[in-house]
């Protein structure tokens, strides 16, 4: 399911689309936190990504994941394995950061958007999980940027 797409290897198309849409998440997602004005015309946004941005980070995973198994049995260097393994441990790590930013931005908009009703909170919870969503977006932006880099340097690295 996983392998191929159109004959090329999906993981290459999909991880496109998580190199766009975890910074969008973690753009958005800080904006509607810190811009209370701004709420009313982020939130569509940021729910929509919420849900769509760990699903693409999993599926990106999980084609990594038969790509490299193809790789391997292809006989590929173990030099280059290694280099893989290190950006597949990158990708899951920010699998896992995605999801708990999703989460947290979730929460963040069920708080603050009026129509899911809460229990009487202190004044302080919003900003509280304003402070989550800010640092999960910081660390999913730097394993966006982690990920990548290590995943272009395992391809590219030695071509030039």
């Amino acid at each position: 399911m996983f392998k191929e797409i159109n004959g090329l290897p999906g993981h290459v198309l999909v991880v496109h689309a998580v190199v766009v849409f975890v910074p969008l998440l973690a753009l958005l997602a800080s904006a509607y936190g810190l811009m209370p004005r701004w709420r009313p015309r982020l939130a569509w946004a940021v729910v929509t990504l919420a849900v769509v941005t760990p699903v693409l980070a999993w599926v990106a995973t999980e084609s990594g994941e038969a790509f490299e198994e193809a790789l391997a049995a292809k006989g590929y260097p173990p030099n280059l394995l290694a280099e893989i393994r290190e950006h597949a441990d990158y990708g899951e790590t920010l699998l896992w950061f995605t999801v708990g930013l999703a989460v947290a931005a979730l929460l963040l908009l069920a708080l603050t958007s009026g129509r899911v009703r809460t229990p009487n909170l202190p004044g302080w919870t919003t900003w509280a999980l304003t402070a989550v969503v800010v640092v999960l977006a910081v660390v999913a932006l730097v394993y966006v940027y982690l990920t990548g880099d290590s995943g272009a340097a395992s391809v590219w690295g030695n071509t030039l």
